[in-house]
């Protein structure tokens, strides 16, 4: 049986779940792994939303924002990018690839962008194989 992973992502209402939606509304084809979940702003995922997608058995998390600049919010998509980082660190050292967690801007205009960030991602997804984190995670509590 092929595997066919699990990538679970968070959208900023304003632009990149905005994208997302035009690239489905345009019936552009692209990979069904992804859950979205809609927030108001890529600043607003908290690291532990991250970390409990991992728990609960996704193989990768996308967090997709406004393009710097263009944060309908100011600056939530830089503090998007400083949470990031540090969680890129974190996710490293409980022993995650650090490629299964991405960060990417889409604005509203960019349901191409977006269909192909989907496939991409997917795609590298799929290389790695499975996420065993969970079971892990499980015998630390």
């Amino acid at each position: 049986m092929e595997f066919k992973p699990k990538i679970v992502s968070f959208l900023c209402n304003w632009c990149s779940y905005t994208g997302a939606d035009l690239a489905g509304t345009s019936r552009m084809k692209y990979a069904d792994n992804i859950r979205v979940i809609r927030v108001m702003c890529s600043g607003r995922v908290d690291p532990t939303f991250v970390l409990e997608s991992f728990r609960k058995g996704a193989d990768g998390v996308l967090i997709c924002g406004c393009h710097p600049g263009d944060c309908h919010y100011h600056e939530g998509n830089y503090k998007s990018l400083r949470r990031f980082h540090l969680l890129k660190k974190y996710i490293k050292e409980m022993g995650i690839d650090e490629n299964r967690l991405r960060l990417e801007w889409v604005s509203a205009s960019e349901g191409r962008e977006f269909a192909d960030l989907v496939d991409e991602m997917a795609e590298q997804i799929k290389k790695l194989g499975p996420c065993n984190v969970k079971s892990e995670m499980e015998t630390l509590t």
